[in-house]
């Protein structure tokens, strides 16, 4: 098969994209016959060397996947070869097959297209774990959402909006604010042009912001957490900023305030079962149409760099996507 690898850990450009052999599924693990993979921001950190976990070289980068079952290790007996499936697969996603873990592999409805499955389960399966399980967020509360227009931002948008919060959407263009306002948004800061802190407050009639989920980092964390409401919860999500911020831990004291972790790969592979219930969850909404995968666009599988390149100089809006093969 055909794959993009990383074959030593470093620039995005010194991926490459040749064919490559798989071994045989675990025996809790599927092999899925990749139809689309789906981009995310922890892609180039493992392609550079600086995520969570470093696999073993080469490997390929890509964390979810949507497709077609076509080997089962032995224990797994929930799925059978030939379902339509969309995967979590931590790394190796970018190729035309992939291993998935089959306790964060979900089958999907007809009606669901692979596309759109592919679109959703990082991103959505981070937000509904960070809004449901982590701030335990309540329906009438503000949610204020860093980096709203990018994968996870526009998912917590629409989630946050399910689940009942009045949610303010925070980037740093007018061209990424109005696709938030599309996506359902309530309110709108600028934070290039806007004191963040100034804003939230204001917004909420100085009585600060219930839930921050903040995939950013950097700045924009201490200024936004300035602004949050007593007994409030910041979810650090991630830092796509590149710094990690140091809030000073008088603030959530005087605040009776929480800085809550989100760690999505975490949560399914210790708690599979109450990460199979969220996916269901989601699967729902989508196909109630409830929520929408925001796709900005669908590059071919060997236009991977181009892919990863385009998402860490912020021009992607939503989500991008791999098509497979291609």
């Amino acid at each position: 098969m055909k794959a993009v690898l990383v074959e030593k850990p470093g620039s995005i450009q010194d991926l490459v994209f040749r064919e490559h052999t798989l071994p045989s599924p675990g025996k809790d693990q599927v092999l899925i016959k990749v139809e689309y993979a789906g981009v995310n921001f922890p892609d180039i950190l493992i392609t550079k060397g600086l995520y969570q976990f470093r696999p073993e070289l080469p490997f390929s980068p890509g964390g979810e996947v949507a497709g077609t079952i076509i080997q089962m290790g032995e224990t797994v007996k929930h799925l059978k070869v030939g379902d339509r499936v969309v995967s979590g697969t931590s790394w190796g996603g970018f190729a035309e097959e992939a291993l998935g873990f089959a306790s964060n592999t979900h089958k999907l409805p007809d009606s669901i297209s692979f596309r759109d499955a592919a679109a959703i389960l990082e991103t959505f399966g981070t937000v509904v774990h960070a809004l449901k399980d982590r701030a335990q967020l309540l329906a009438g509360e503000t949610l204020a959402v860093l980096g709203a227009a990018g994968g996870v931002g526009s998912a917590a948008i629409q989630a946050g909006k399910q689940l009942g919060a009045k949610v303010i959407a925070c980037a740093s263009t007018g061209e990424k604010l109005e696709f938030c306002s599309k996506l359902g948004a309530d309110s709108l800061i600028n934070y290039t042009t806007e004191n963040i802190k100034s804003r939230l407050k204001e917004l909420t009639d100085d009585d600060g912001v219930d839930v921050i989920f903040d995939p950013v980092g950097g700045d924009l964390s201490e200024s936004a957490f300035r602004a949050i409401g007593r007994g409030g919860r910041h979810l650090v999500v991630g830092f796509a900023s590149g710094d990690v911020p140091s809030i000073p831990l008088n603030l959530p004291l005087l605040k009776s305030a929480s800085l809550v972790g989100v760690f999505w790969g975490g949560f399914f592979r210790n708690d599979p079962a109450a990460n199979a219930s969220n996916v269901k969850l989601l699967l729902e909404w989508l196909e109630s149409g409830k929520i929408i995968p925001a796709i900005y666009e669908t590059l071919s599988l060997k236009d991977a760099f181009r892919a990863l390149e385009k998402l860490e100089n912020r021009e992607v809006v939503g989500k991008i996507l791999l098509k497979v093969p291609g």
